[in-house]
């Protein structure tokens, strides 16, 4: 009989010593390899899109082909031809068709709108995420960036999607990873001005990391998943991203913005080091309504 209790106390304590070991390391977080390689977390990039980015990046794109791409897409062409007419395009003339869009708006601007479409129509539902604030967010980055864009000389179709695009990460992490960012958004709001280095301390990597392997899987152009990925550090170890600047800036004032930043804290806060390296007028930068701001007739759009 004292065999039994003794076997048994032994077993008790392996149980336990087991437990507490398992609680000491807590959950197993996902890698940026696998976070990244999670069907679940990441979605692909649908044919169309793939075809259509193909073709948009060629040295002399059908414009017959590609008109045709996008009416293959019904629930694409309806959101593309939304945009197109939606006020920050401010165009005098309703846009009624993808060729008159073309021939109205140029490639690069179309290549926007679809981009935007797509993306949008890729995350429908995420976890711990409030759309309507992410994409009147997202888009209030893609207009600042392309106003800054026009400032410093960079491509400002380019920088319009870069911005539009730049915090996707966030949807992949929050797909990916419920559970964790459900906790973190407890102390920090997902579009928080210190969200980047709360979730390196906490995952290793950031959204800013996961948007560009995001972008890469989406076949988006090498300077933007350069500038999504160094967004938060633009010109750490001597490495000069403009676009990475641009992202910089423009999403710490939509941020701030989010944030019911008044004109004291703008200034206090303002990250000078990255205008100064841009060469940025920082009155410009930091003056109150330097865009119109999205509307939610805009944000409809996508959503």
């Amino acid at each position: 009989m004292v065999g039994f209790w003794h076997v048994l106390k032994e077993s008790v304590w392996r149980i336990m010593a087991t437990t507490h070991q398992f609680e000491a390391q807590g959950p197993s977080l996902l890698t940026l390899k696998e976070l990244l390689a999670s069907n679940q977390a990441l979605p692909s990039i649908p044919k169309i899109i793939a075809l259509l980015l193909n073709e948009l990046d060629r040295a002399q794109p059908d414009l017959r082909k590609i008109s045709q791409l996008i009416n293959t897409d019904p629930v694409l062409t309806t959101r593309l031809l939304r945009l197109a007419n939606s006020a920050q395009f401010q165009l005098s003339n309703k846009i009624s068709s993808v060729s008159e869009a073309l021939a109205l708006m140029g490639l690069d601007q179309v290549r926007s709108l679809a981009t935007a479409a797509a993306v949008a129509g890729a995350f429908r539902t995420i976890p711990g995420i409030d759309l309507h604030q992410f994409w009147r967010y997202s888009l209030n980055v893609a207009k600042l960036s392309r106003m800054l864009g026009g400032m410093v000389r960079q491509r400002q179709p380019a920088a319009f999607t870069a911005g539009l695009i730049h915090a996707t990460g966030e949807l992949v992490m929050h797909l990916g990873l419920a559970q964790e960012l459900a906790a973190l958004n407890q102390q920090i709001a997902p579009l928080g001005l210190k969200r980047a280095g709360a979730e390196r301390r906490l995952l290793g990597y950031c959204y800013a990391d996961v948007g560009a392997g995001f972008a890469r899987s989406w076949q988006f152009p090498q300077p933007i998943v350069d500038a999504l990925e160094h967004q938060c550090v633009p010109f750490e170890n001597e490495v000069y991203e403009p676009l990475a600047g641009i992202l910089h800036l423009a999403a710490w004032r939509a941020r701030a913005r989010e944030a019911n930043y008044g004109q004291q804290e703008l200034t206090d806060n303002f990250p000078d080091v990255v205008a100064l390296a841009l060469g940025i007028d920082i009155d410009m930068a930091l003056q109150q309504e330097p865009i119109d701001w999205t509307s939610r007739a805009e944000v409809a759009v996508l959503v």
